[in-house]
């Protein structure tokens, strides 16, 4: 049996001022530290064969926070990116309001039919980090850690669980929330979702989903 442990990086300055992100190098902020180290302290517990990350400088800060824990080194993975996000990346969700409203409100109502301009479209990540996950679970017979971006995440849980990309916005993933799959006889089983209970020491609310 594979445990897949599927983790969101911590915040980030831009998480709090709703920009969107892709593949901009935007550091952890002081919460999202601290979070990556919660993180750490609670899957000290669970032995990990192995640590996949997105290259994107988030996601991998905080994977190597967790590595501390478990003694082990980060293996990147370029299919756990996130997404790209084209012309709207490093955009506030005000400005895209403002250039691309049409393509926003599709966004919101229907992300599995649009393609950013210039970017990706969320069947491009659910083929690429799909891939990930094909080669992990066919490699690895216990537990590993994913550590990627809220529409990556969002992306496989829906795929996981044989849903289609319409259901994106019926998936939540804070920052520094994890999520754990089994697979079993050719099967994925949720176990746990988006359990941020290792936060609660921060003593500060989830943010919206951005």
């Amino acid at each position: 049996m594979t445990k897949l442990v599927l983790a969101r990086h911590g915040e980030t300055a831009w998480n709090v001022e709703r920009i969107f992100r892709g593949r901009s190098e935007v550091e952890l902020d002081d919460v999202g530290m601290r979070q990556a180290e919660l993180l750490g302290k609670s899957l000290s517990d669970l032995k990990l064969d192995a640590i996949y990350s997105s290259p994107v400088r988030r996601a991998l800060d905080t994977a190597n926070i967790v590595a501390r824990y478990q003694k082990i080194d980060v293996r990147v993975a370029q299919g756990l990116s996130d997404m790209h996000f084209g012309e709207w990346q490093s955009l506030s969700e005000q400005e895209v309001r403002r250039r691309y409203p049409a393509l926003l409100d599709e966004w919101h109502s229907t992300p599995e039919r649009i393609r950013m301009p210039g970017g990706e479209s969320l069947e491009d990540v659910r083929n690429r980090s799909m891939q990930v996950v094909s080669g992990v679970v066919s490699k690895y017979d216990g537990s590993v850690l994913l550590v990627s971006h809220r529409v990556v995440i969002k992306v496989l849980v829906c795929s996981l669980l044989g849903l289609d990309n319409s259901h994106f916005w019926n998936i939540g993933q804070d920052v520094g929330g994890v999520t754990i799959f089994s697979y079993v006889n050719g099967r994925f089983v949720l176990t746990r979702h988006n359990d941020t209970s290792h936060l609660r020491a921060l003593g500060k609310p989830a943010l919206d989903d951005f």
